[in-house]
């Protein structure tokens, strides 16, 4: 069965380190990280079930629980701060995209709003908010569910990032997040809600850059377990 990998070797030396199971930590060793994670980037990419796993990867249920124990532990989040951190900060970019979720989603313990799975316009969705730096990566996203508005997120999104300025869309036009964005120091660059009465200035030609994060969702629902939810639990 063919099969396509897709790390580079670059990218295996910055969150190898990250990893557990290895020479370097104690306990029993687990089955060569990079072909593990290798595996778990078919399945996101391809969306299959993990049943569907092809063989060469391993025995799929030894994959998925292992899978399950690295989200347990943080260890995706470790590895997901390892490719973020980037120095160039000038621009911080903040926006929100709907993920479809399956019927399949639905009816895990502590309930749908636990989940950060909600109803939206078309049926069971989640909300992947994000924030990305000036090159169009993401540094920062959090899930909630479909419904839930953009503005109340972007605090938790730019807390603690540095920025000379920080860009959104008009559903994040609020005195708050202009005064939260003021306190860092940056400038913010969103549209006037047509309902304010007081209108701020906008650097039009700044704005334009706001198109990296939509890039960055687009290559982000490359992988189709992006696109579309088919897990019960968020992570």
């Amino acid at each position: 069965m063919y099969y396509r990998l897709i790390l580079r070797d670059e990218q295996w030396e910055r969150i190898s380190r990250h990893s557990i199971g290895d020479d370097r930590t104690r306990g029993s060793s687990g089955r060569d990280n990079r072909m593990f994670v290798e595996a778990v980037l078919w399945i996101v990419r391809t969306g299959s079930p993990w049943r569907d796993l092809p063989e060469v990867f391993g025995e799929w249920n030894s994959v998925f629980r292992r899978f399950s124990r690295w989200s347990k532990k943080g260890i995706w989040w470790r590895m997901f701060a390892a490719m973020s951190d980037d120095p160039d900060f000038e621009y911080l970019i903040v926006d929100s995209t709907i993920v479809r979720a399956h019927q399949h989603t639905a009816g895990a313990k502590k309930g749908a709003e636990d989940q950060a799975l909600g109803r939206s316009r078309g049926g069971l969705s989640t909300k992947i908010h994000m924030a990305v730096r000036g090159l169009g990566c993401p540094v920062r996203f959090t899930l909630t569910a479909g419904q839930k508005g953009d503005a109340p997120q972007a605090d938790a999104l730019i807390e603690g990032l540095p920025a000379d300025i920080v860009m959104a869309d008009t559903a994040y036009d609020s005195d708050r997040l202009r005064d939260a964005i003021a306190d860092k120091g940056a400038v913010a660059v969103i549209p006037n809600n047509p309902s304010r009465a007081r209108k701020y200035p906008l650097d039009k030609d700044l704005y334009a850059q706001r198109h990296l994060i939509e890039c960055c969702f687009s290559k982000l629902k490359h992988f189709r377990r992006v696109a579309t939810r088919f897990e019960k639990t968020p992570l």
